[in-house]
């Protein structure tokens, strides 16, 4: 065997020291990266806190200096509402809550902080009110009989035959509806209501009581939900101006109005169950005023403004002078142990340097990701419906921000943003497109919304197989095979047909 020697010349890309913290940085959510930050204060005596607060910690959803608020257009607007409308249902037939989250991980990032249930948060708010015991015990069964989305389904009837069946409370129909009106006047506003029409006018009293200075509009409000249901439901507002004599611009308010009502507030209120809950702190804050502008800013959380200590900054100019003294001059050389506190005053002031650069680079990378996101799923952050959001991959932000994949993708691993309709993993707001028969391309949030209505309109007692699924969906415009149907069955937490049978 012989052995020989050979020169070749390879190409390696290495990441330095630098871009390392960096990507490690950025891929921290809030909560460890106050820990991390607290670690190196700790360990680097040359960092230490600032009291300033930084300019790039918190930022809104514009450039420094200049005020970019995003609107949408009057018509993408009033399709918008036609595909909510859509999605509302009849009096008698108020749709099964639907979550803003498509399977169990998603629902769980609603949490926020230690959670309550929401049977415990409608019982603390019975200690604030006046009842007998006896209403008391009334009261807690009604809690108890309310769907996961607050609305009562039970007819007073029926709720005086199980009072009486189960706890030996004989009570009248009218002393029911006496106390059910007492839950009705609990937070969120709507909990309690018998229909999706109750559910919408306790809202819109509630508004109107708090906002004495624009009664005129929730009146129109209430005329539309109260003299013309069926329009409503219909979405024919074009009868419903007519009818009530309303211009083009006024009705369209009124449809903006009404379409910012909550149809299930027990949405709002977390789980009906009560299980502990893992603490959640969102990364950013997304804020959709009223007028449909949207901005966020980055939470800053327990992270202090950093700086590099002033006095290790003195020691090392201090020995940086005396050695730029030329010679003759009364240079005078310095010592082992001079020597020594200048190395150690100067490593530590680098790597102090470093680090707030590596945080203002995350603040940066941070900004500009959750600025493409809002950009590009804009519809979903002004009006809240998953509906809305358009097929996204890492691919689509990454050309936007001008940022690598690999970065986009350590983003939104594990950040959570905070919005008006909820507490969203920023993977939430990803789905790859689907084609619809008619080409159009559609996200998967929308695609599982329609699996989901066909699964919650199907005969129990004879269930769908995911076959006859996968052929619905299709009659539908949703051309997908059978076993995308379960893949998606089973990522919303859907069992088999068999199972589904009663």
């Amino acid at each position: 065997m012989i052995q020989t020697q050979q020169q070749k010349l390879v190409q390696q890309q290495r990441l330095s020291a630098q871009q390392i913290l960096q990507v490690k940085l950025v891929e921290m959510p809030l909560a460890e990266l106050e820990q991390h930050v607290q670690a190196e204060v700790d360990d680097n005596p040359a960092l230490e806190e600032s009291g300033a607060n930084g300019e790039e910690l918190e930022m809104g959803f514009e450039e420094p200096g200049t005020k970019e608020e995003e609107t949408f257009e009057m018509e993408e607007r009033r399709e918008a509402l036609n595909d909510a409308l859509e999605r509302m249902g009849a009096d008698d037939d108020i749709p099964v809550a639907r979550s803003y989250y498509t399977d169990e991980a998603e629902r769980e990032s609603m949490a926020y902080g230690e959670q309550t249930s929401f049977y415990d948060l409608l019982k603390q708010q019975m200690g604030e009110v006046s009842l007998s015991p006896q209403q008391q015990d009334v009261m807690e069964y009604i809690i108890g009989s309310l769907d996961s989305d607050g609305l009562l389904r039970k007819d007073n009837s029926t709720l005086c035959d199980e009072l009486a069946l189960y706890h030996n409370i004989y009570i009248s129909e009218e002393e029911v509806e006496h106390i059910i009106a007492i839950l009705q006047t609990f937070d969120p506003a709507g909990i309690g209501a018998r229909s999706l029409q109750e559910c919408l006018l306790i809202q819109l009293q509630r508004l109107r009581d708090s906002r004495k200075d624009d009664v005129g509009r929730y009146d129109l409000c209430e005329r539309v939900l109260t003299q013309h249901y069926d329009d409503f439901t219909h979405n024919n507002w074009q009868s419903i101006a007519e009818s009530m004599d309303m211009s083009d611009e006024t009705a369209r308010d009124v449809q903006r109005e009404i379409l910012r009502l909550n149809p299930k507030p027990g949405a709002a209120m977390g789980e009906t169950e009560g299980r502990s809950t893992q603490q959640i702190t969102p990364d950013f804050i997304v804020e959709t005023a009223d007028d449909g502008s949207v901005t966020f800013y980055i939470n800053r959380g327990r992270v202090p403004e950093l700086a590099v200590s002033p006095m290790f900054t003195d020691i090392v100019k201090n020995y940086q002078q005396r050695v730029a003294v030329p010679l003759g001059e009364g240079k005078k050389a310095l010592n082992r142990q001079e020597k020594d506190a200048f190395v150690y005053a100067k490593d530590k002031i680098e790597r102090a340097q470093a680090y707030i650069s590596a945080l203002q680079q995350r603040r940066r990378t941070l900004y500009a990701t959750m600025r493409a996101i809002i950009d590009f799923q804009l519809p979903f952050f002004v009006e809240g419906d998953e509906n809305l959001l358009r097929p996204m991959v890492l691919k689509d932000i990454a050309e936007r921000t001008g940022l690598d994949i690999s970065t986009i993708s350590r983003v939104c691993n594990s950040k959570y943003c905070q919005t008006r309709w909820g507490i969203f993993r920023l993977r939430y707001f990803f789905s790859e497109g689907v084609k619809t028969a008619d080409g159009e391309q559609l996200s998967v949030h929308q695609v599982k919304n329609a699996m989901q209505e066909i699964i919650d309109e199907e005969d129990k007692r004879h269930p769908l197989s995911d076959d006859a699924i996968a052929a619905l969906m299709k009659q539908r415009g949703f051309p997908i095979a059978r076993r995308t149907v379960a893949k998606y069955r089973e990522q919303l937490g859907i069992p088999v047909a068999r199972m589904r049978k009663i």
